[in-house]
């Protein structure tokens, strides 16, 4: 047989997953539907965080974290429930990810020449007990490139191994069938796309110009989830989040379209927590698309007043960074898709960053002079384009004529200048002294306890009507749709299971189409920078055990 393992998809889990194939001495055969220039997937476009625990940054940063406390704001946040069936390899699957992540993780990417930006980042900070949901320490580490310079390691060990004839990479192969004999998988059969020049994340054509067939050992399926599919997040959608948002925009290619999920599931493999999903609530709309819809998320630090669209202050903890899936369901139970937030001048220089590679290009370059130019005054080059050009942002010099504008741009009318007003003051005259009873003004005098937060992410507490800290600002936010928290259920080999919990033979998963491992290994909630690591953990862990299997 000419390929020893077939994998489908070229995002970083099939990448990962094909350089430790291939470093085992495999013939491996690496199919996508998109063009050579999408090589790398989502993971490319990510800001590149990543979930590590008790390392070196950590500890300069003064954070005393450990793996303990990690699983414990694991198992808070990813609230298992259905552990005899749905989440039974889901939560193996985290125990060994949280393993990973405070053992081998960090030293097996510093050796591949993966370095990390030295201040943490706290995502996902909770707000509730410490057996809650959120991360009781900053655990976000910002690789040093962005989503690019975690990519570019694993795309060098895959090009090495192509000019070694160890692998053959097949661009504008799309699978439209699993083929199965006796009861294993045996192979692919699929369509030709056109050649495309599309540009990376562009919506490319599907037009057909040839068929293929190919055979295989194994075949691993690692296609991503359904983030760039509205319909099928519509279906999915879980009653207890509300109805589903009649509006999104897209915070991933057009491409990321659950297809393979569906053909798998044809197959015979399970997929479990369908309900179970990750959209961000802070979305703005891209003035320079790159993809259909195209939507970028704010990455907000703690001060921002957050209203729904009716002009209500959302009740705690639903402040800026603290619980997105806990806000998520307080958005969607107001009866609008969108939200509000107002703050100041100050507030956005401080605290307003952008995910992706592509808005942080001081990272993705490895500037050390561009990142340093972000404690000078203003927000920074990227935001600042938004605030001019971006048709979310409303810039005022007076309240009254900071809620017509908010009012003018959704054509809604549904905020009251006064209504605000009066929450605005109340909230400004706890100011005044340094213990209050706001519990958003605690947090934001607590993270700055923390050295990361006071230099480069928290504002320095005041009122937002302080005229010295304008102009006001008001940004429309957006559900932006991201992640696929269920999938394929695998077991820790990474081997697909079918109806019954028994493996299909042949049949291998990683990455977001398994749930990032297990079919759910965050359960509800995801305590971030645990995307793109659970790609790289499941590719790495499938891989090598198929890799293993095929010694014998």
């Amino acid at each position: 047989m000419k390929y020893d393992v077939i994998v489908v998809g070229a995002g970083l889990a099939g990448l990962v997953a094909v350089a430790e194939l291939a470093d085992a001495g495999k013939k491996v055969l690496l199919l996508d539907q998109e063009p050579e220039a999408s090589l790398g997937g989502q993971a490319w476009w990510s800001f590149g965080g990543l979930f590590l625990v008790d390392t070196p940054e950590q500890r300069r940063m003064g954070i005393k974290d450990s793996r303990e406390l990690a699983w414990q704001d694991w198992l808070g946040s990813a609230g298992f429930d259905r552990e005899d069936d749905e989440d039974y390899w889901g939560k193996k699957w985290a125990e060994a990810y949280v393993d990973f992540a405070a053992g081998e993780k960090r030293q097996w990417l510093y050796d591949m020449g993966v370095r990390f930006f030295p201040v943490v980042g706290w995502a996902e900070r909770g707000g509730y007990t410490a057996e809650g949901h959120g991360n009781s320490v900053p655990r976000f580490h910002i690789v040093w490139g962005t989503g690019p310079g975690i990519v570019r390691p694993f795309e060098e060990r895959v090009r090495q191994a192509m000019a070694k004839d160890l692998v053959d990479y097949r661009p504008r192969h799309r699978v439209h069938e699993l083929i199965k004999d006796n009861g294993a998988i045996c192979g692919v059969r699929g369509d030709i796309l056109i050649a495309s020049s599309a540009a990376r994340g562009e919506a490319s054509s599907r037009e057909v110009v040839g068929d293929f067939e190919f055979n295989a050992y194994a075949v691993m399926v690692t296609s991503g989830g359904i983030g760039g599919n509205h319909e099928m997040i519509r279906k999915n959608w879980p009653s207890r989040l509300g109805k589903a948002p009649k509006h999104m925009i897209s915070g991933v290619p057009e491409h990321v379209d659950g297809r393979m999920l569906t053909i798998t599931e044809k197959t015979g493999g399970r997929i479990v927590n369908r309900d179970r999903m990750w959209h961000y609530t802070e979305g703005i709309k891209n003035w320079n698309p790159i993809w259909p819809n195209h939507g970028i998320r704010i990455l907000p630090g703690p001060s921002s007043l957050w209203l729904d669209a009716k002009g209500n202050r959302f009740p705690a903890p639903n402040f800026p960074g603290f619980d997105t899936l806990g806000t998520l369901e307080a958005i969607m139970k107001s009866g609008y898709d969108y939200s509000w937030f107002i703050l100041t001048q100050k507030i956005i220089e401080k605290e307003f960053a952008l995910s992706g590679s592509e808005q942080n290009p001081d990272m993705t370059e490895k500037s050390i002079k561009k990142v340093l130019a972000r404690v000078l005054p203003g927000p920074t080059a990227p935001v600042k384009a938004f605030m001019d050009k971006g048709e979310d942002f409303v810039i005022a010099k007076t309240l009254d004529e900071l809620v017509a504008g908010m009012n003018k741009l959704t054509g809604d009318h549904l905020l009251n200048v006064e209504a605000i007003k009066r929450q605005i003051q109340a909230r400004d005259r706890e100011i005044d002294n340094k213990f209050t009873k706001d519990l958003q003004i605690t947090a934001m005098r607590g993270a700055r306890n923390y050295l990361g937060d006071k230099l480069i992410r928290v504002a320095v507490p005041h009122k937002i009507l302080d005229p010295k800290m304008g102009p006001l600002i008001a940004v429309r936010l957006n559900i932006v749709s991201r992640k696929t928290l269920g999938g394929l259920q695998t077991d820790l080999s990474g081997k697909v299971l079918d109806a019954s919990g028994n493996p299909i033979s042949g049949l291998y998963a990683a990455g977001e189409v398994s749930g990032f491992g297990g079919g759910g290994i965050h359960g509800y909630r995801s305590l971030e920078g645990t995307f793109v690591g659970g790609c790289l953990f499941t590719g790495r862990q499938a891989a090598r055990a198929l890799a293993e299997e095929l010694k014998d």
